[in-house]
């Protein structure tokens, strides 16, 4: 069971990575104007645009989907998942408290989206990082 959920967490946070990396990273003003899509804008209210900076998330977005990728595809190796959620747990958790602090910039909608779905991605992440004693 705890093989399945880490892989169902590596799955989907590879997915949500590789679409902000490839975004941010190839097309990085279009990704400001627009993340996260569907109508929604995010990143205009916390700042002004800053090209290095959208390809650093980018490319640091793209690196965590290797990472998970890679962890996904040895997930059987008994310290590979854990070795993998440790640093996504760290990113994805300080991500998250920054991001609590930066509700009051967004309408209702958008603060429980925010709150939702980075949270989300702390839960996945804290799976990870819970050992498996059946996989050696």
């Amino acid at each position: 069971m705890k093989l399945l959920l880490d892989r169902i967490s590596l799955a989907f946070i590879a997915l949500t990575s590789a679409y902000v990396g490839f975004f941010a990273y190839f097309a990085p003003r279009t990704w400001f104007d627009t993340f996260p899509g569907l109508g929604l804008r995010w990143l205009p209210q916390l700042g002004p645009y800053n090209e290095h900076f959208a390809k650093d998330v980018g490319a640091a977005y793209l690196a965590f989907t290797a990472l998970s990728l890679m962890a996904l595809l040895y997930a059987k190796k008994h310290a590979v998942v854990p070795l993998a959620g440790a640093p996504l747990l760290v990113f994805n958790t300080l991500h998250f408290i920054y991001h609590l602090t930066m509700l009051h910039m967004y309408e209702p909608r958008d603060q429980v989206l925010n709150v939702v779905l980075l949270s989300l991605l702390v839960v996945l992440s804290v799976i990870l990082v819970i050992p498996d004693r059946t996989r050696r």
